[in-house]
């Protein structure tokens, strides 16, 4: 109620044209700690999917739709962490917790472009293990190159343009103090509690749009793994029901870790969000997965498994 007649109260105030970041409030050796995990987690995931990129690019074996997604999905990940993460380091390092009302917008609707493009993306890998599993002889003739390249230009073109309504539809609401988002980047449900005025259509726009962006992706990728699972138990061959369970597990336990995380934080109402509890999922998807993708990639696929084994055998 405090809240709320003060947010009220500052209408006729100043618009708001910058907010301060509150990170992570802890003392000195705990901050300390925090940027060195977080500075190791950066170059470890730039360095991974630099890697599967150019592993993909260089090896014939791996010119397959599979790991053409794998290599959209590592190009993603580079960038869904470089817009959080150098901010991050750079205020823990110059104490400047302070992002303006541009930067933030910007900072936000990069973020949440890159997680609908993911989602997009996740779906368009699962379709391409159900066609290569249940329909192994057509396969060839459906996924071509013109294919592939269309259904990643789909997710990119897709999460880009849900992210932009998203976007402008929090950047035009009034915001006139307080000032202090409860987090360490601009993310919609901070941002949106920061508003002075009524954020009622913005939420039900973004809880709309959440929706729909995790949803529709979800339901494509569960109807994909019922039909693969169908095939593969109706597998004779041991040896063919083996292979096909190790090419689909990595995707799908990247789709369980992505999607838990993202329906928790942006697919249930606003106002109820325990904010440090948000801090703490928000670290997992924005920091920790891009970081783990790459190895559960590598270490559950035999395929890129032995080509590593080789380059790093070569090198």
């Amino acid at each position: 109620g405090v809240a709320v007649g003060m947010q009220y109260g500052m209408k006729n105030q100043t618009a708001v044209n910058e907010f301060i970041l509150l990170g992570f409030s802890y003392g000195l050796q705990v901050q300390t700690l925090l940027y060195l995990i977080f500075l190791v987690t950066y170059i470890v995931t730039i360095t991974e999917n630099a890697i599967i990129i150019f592993v993909v690019k260089r090896n014939h074996q791996l010119q397959k739709p599979m790991y053409y997604f794998l290599g959209n999905l590592s190009f993603l990940e580079i960038w869904y962490v470089s817009v959080t993460l150098p901010k991050l380091l750079f205020a823990f390092w110059s104490k400047n917790m302070t992002i303006s009302f541009s930067s933030c917008m910007t900072q936000l609707y990069f973020f949440i472009s890159l997680m609908c493009t993911e989602c997009v993306l996740l779906a368009v890998m699962a379709y391409d293990r159900y066609l290569a599993i249940c329909h192994p002889l057509r396969y060839p003739a459906i996924m071509t190159h013109k294919l592939c390249f269309q259904l990643s230009i789909l997710s990119w073109a897709g999460g880009f343009s849900i992210s932009l309504v998203k976007v402008s539809f929090i950047s035009s609401l009034p915001f006139c103090g307080p000032r202090v988002i409860n987090h360490f980047f601009c993310d919609i449900s901070p941002v949106l509690n920061l508003s002075c005025t009524d954020i009622s259509l913005a939420e039900t726009v973004d809880f709309a749009l959440a929706l729909v962006i995790l949803l529709v992706p979800l339901v494509i990728i569960i109807f994909s793994y019922g039909c693969i699972l169908s095939t593969i138990l109706s597998m004779s061959a041991v040896q063919g029901r083996r292979r096909a369970f190790s090419t689909c597990t990595s995707h799908f336990t990247i789709v369980i870790i992505f999607f838990s995380a993202t329906l928790f934080m942006y697919a249930r109402p606003r106002r109820i969000h325990p904010f440090n509890l948000n801090k703490i999922v928000s670290v997992f998807y924005a920091v920790f997965t891009p970081a783990l993708n790459p190895l559960i990639y590598c270490l559950r696929n035999k395929e890129v498994k032995e080509i590593m084994r080789k380059v790093i055998g070569r090198s």
